[in-house]
């Protein structure tokens, strides 16, 4: 009995043994499908996401391009920044091999409160960006060095270095901070956002590198010779035709003309040189700074912008941030009376001296209306020279009528006014506004002759002008001369374009010489400049009938020298409202003289011989590029004063105030070089009725310079009272008994 039951014993032990190894085989069976799958079938992912655990790829922000002006003055650069990251998934505490819930939300707190403190940031939002569920979070863009040290030196103390990223990168800085604002325009976070920034993005940008590496569960490095190194291309240096110092004499200039003028859309000037095409200089005024064009515009006051709301708000910087030169199209006015008048003599319709050619009552009938003369001034009979010196309507509106629509039409085309320039810049408007030619009857010819009811931009209208400056030529507008790559040192040129040949060589001089008549004798005798010759127009254009409130638009449109013009000048005032009153003779006429008297002799445009006189004011040499001893020793020879912080081994890389400029003996020379260049801003003192003596005490505390006109007190100064200028600036005073 006992043998049986043990044989039943082994038999179930034998039958248990061969299902635990069926079961056991069948379990292997399974594992060795599960290997094949996970080998053959999800291998190339499992392997492609164990590369992303374990493959570190550092981005090398290439180094965007540098904007020069035209003597090199750097008006856009990049330094080089950190940017910090953080890999929340590894900012935790682990005891034990499990993540410690509360040591690591004491470890994330104490890392948000420091990076808050050294970047300036919001705890709450940091920490939450911290407890994310994201790869990878940024934390703080763009920092500078001290930030980023004291950051490291933390990191140190704490021995904190898991999930915290570095990495280099660049941060766009504006030197002169307002200088040409609207035309550079600014740099976003990641690309071009305005003017030159935005329309030459591409070029500027370059393109970034990246180091693929190994690294370890805690993110350390792993040592590996198969290290990958793609090196970032850096963005190219281009340099603009704009002169930083005629920009910033033509901006102080447009500048206090819109305040003093209570102008109350502002205005812009243009400054070109009429055979080549290259801008001079291109401000609008009011203007913003580039290093911080999401605040709050200067010209506003801080409880009427706290009053807007966020659209409004936006509304206005993008307002502010437009070059209103290239994007914004105006009625021209009078200023376009050159235009009619060229092609008046172009096509045998007029001549320039031919006594009683035109005859003015103060109005002109046309099609049952009375179309008037500014001031209702009744001229009565008129040359083509008259008529332009006075800016008679009247006269215009019979020359236009001689014209007609389509040859004037022939002509626009023909001056670049029906289409873009073609400037190298963003925010040029697509399109003038002008009649088609089919609707233009004898009252759109008559109007359009005196420069009303149609509009273009300043920059069509001073490009059009500056083909009669240039023997009838039409140049294309130039902004960009030169593209540097910065990692090969080669330079490409953008070269000048000739578009057409207008009007003739003769109908050019003859327009030349009549608008210098306009200065000398007619309605623009405050654009007068003595010592140099000056042909220009006059313009006031009334505002548009179905949009009354922007006002009267007074400009004025100057040309020197008259023999071999070497510059165009456009002044465009939007909505004059001062007591000068709305006229282009008396509110822009007096700013294109201001302009040019300062710029005309920087660029060493000699004075006519035959108008120039004797002066106790020296002429300030050219001290540039010469070492800082050279420099002082030169200047002290002429009669001035030098004030530099800078070593004498030093190269001076600019001077202020700018060759050229008149100056009175003893005067002071700020001079400048590429370690030492810390600019001193003074607030003018209000000098109004005091002495010679006590202006001269006044300024000379405050390192500025002067120069008088006059005798007895003070009855007015440029610049006026409270204005913030440079050390060193020529403070012009005029006196009178």
């Amino acid at each position: 009995m006992k043998s049986k039951n043990k044989g039943k014993k082994s038999y179930n032990i034998s039958k248990r043994l061969r299902m635990i190894m069926l079961a056991f085989f069948i379990i292997l069976f399974l594992l060795i499908i599960r290997l094949a799958f996970l080998q053959f079938i999800q291998g190339p992912e499992l392997k492609e996401k164990m590369y992303g655990q374990l493959i570190k790829s550092d981005i090398i922000s290439p180094k965007r391009g540098t904007i020069y002006d035209s003597t090199g003055k750097a008006l856009a650069i990049s330094a080089q920044v950190d940017t910090v990251s953080i890999h929340p998934s590894y900012i935790v505490v682990k005891d034990g091999g499990k993540v410690d819930e509360e040591k690591t939300k004491e470890l994330r707190e104490k890392l948000a409160k420091k990076f808050s403190e050294i970047f300036e940031l919001d705890y709450e939002q940091t920490l939450e960006k911290i407890n994310s569920d994201s790869q990878t979070v940024v934390i703080a863009k763009k920092q500078e060095k001290d930030r980023i040290d004291e950051l490291k030196a933390w990191m140190k103390d704490e021995s904190f270095y898991s999930g915290i990223d570095i990495y280099e990168d660049t941060k766009r800085y504006y030197p002169y901070e307002n200088l040409a604002s609207s035309l550079i325009g600014f740099y976003g976070e990641d690309q071009g956002l305005e003017g030159i920034e935005a329309a030459w993005d591409s070029v500027l940008t370059g393109t970034p590198g990246k180091i693929v590496s190994a690294q370890d569960a805690l993110s350390g490095l792993i040592p590996d010779s198969n290290e990958t190194y793609v090196p970032a291309e850096n963005g190219s240096d281009i340099t603009l035709t704009i002169d930083a110092n005629i920009q910033s004499i033509v901006e102080k200039y447009l500048k206090q003309a819109c305040i003093e003028n209570k102008c109350g859309r502002g205005g812009n000037a243009i400054i070109m040189n009429p055979k080549t095409g290259d801008i001079l200089a291109m401000a609008t005024y009011p203007d913003y700074n580039l290093n911080t064009p999401f605040d709050m515009p200067s010209y506003l006051k801080k409880e009427d912008w706290d009053k807007m709301t966020s659209e409004e708000k936006n509304t206005t910087l993008f307002s502010t941030y437009k070059n209103r030169a290239v994007s914004d199209t105006y009625e021209p006015g009078s200023v376009f009376k050159i235009i009619t008048a060229s092609i008046a003599l172009e096509e045998n319709l007029a001549d320039t001296d031919k006594a009683k050619s035109y005859y003015c009552k103060s109005y002109q009938m046309v099609a049952g209306n009375k179309m008037y003369c500014s001031n209702h001034v009744a001229h009565g009979y008129q040359s083509l020279r008259d008529a332009l010196s006075n800016s008679c309507n009247s006269a215009f509106i019979q020359i236009g009528q001689k014209i007609g629509a389509e040859t004037a039409y022939r002509y626009y085309d023909a001056f670049g006014l029906f289409n873009k320039t073609g400037i190298a810049t963003s925010g040029e408007a697509s399109s003038p506004i002008f009649w088609n030619l089919n609707d233009v009857g004898i009252l759109e010819t008559s109007t359009m002759s005196f420069g009303q009811r149609f509009k273009i931009t300043p920059l069509q209208m001073i490009t059009a002008a500056s083909s009669i400056a240039n023997n009838g030529i039409l140049m294309q507008p130039r902004i960009v001369k030169e593209i540097k790559n910065t990692d090969t040192g080669a330079i490409t040129t953008v070269d000048t374009l000739q578009v057409r040949q207008v009007v003739s060589k003769e109908t050019a001089s003859s327009m030349l010489d009549m608008l210098q008549t306009v200065v000398e004798d007619g309605s623009g005798k405050y654009a007068k400049v003595k010592g140099y010759s000056i042909a220009g127009k006059t313009g006031t254009s009334e505002p548009d009938p179905s949009k009354p409130d922007e006002g009267y638009t007074a400009s004025f449109l100057a040309i020197s020298p008259t023999e071999n013009p070497e510059l165009v000048l456009l002044v465009t005032l939007y909505k004059p409202q001062g007591a000068k009153g709305h006229y282009g003779s008396n509110v822009a006429a007096p700013v294109a003289g201001q302009i040019l008297k300062e710029v005309l002799p920087y660029l060493q445009i000699p004075a006519d011989s035959s108008s120039s006189s004797k002066s106790n004011t020296i002429n300030l040499p050219d001290v540039t590029n010469r070492t800082v001893a050279e420099a002082k020793k030169m200047l002290q020879k002429a009669g001035f004063v030098c004030s530099t912080s800078a070593d004498e081994d030093e190269i001076v890389t600019e001077q202020f105030p700018v060759k050229g400029s008149a100056l009175l003996k003893d005067s002071i020379v700020k001079l400048y070089t590429e370690k030492e260049n810390t600019r001193v801003s003074k607030q003018v003192p209000n000098l109004t009725g005091k002495s010679l003596s006590q202006v001269k005490t006044a300024l000379k505390k405050l390192n500025l310079n002067y120069i008088v006109t006059g005798s007895g007190t003070v009855i007015s100064q440029d610049p006026i009272g409270d204005t913030s200028v440079e050390e060193g600036t020529i403070v012009k005073i005029t006196l009178s008994n």
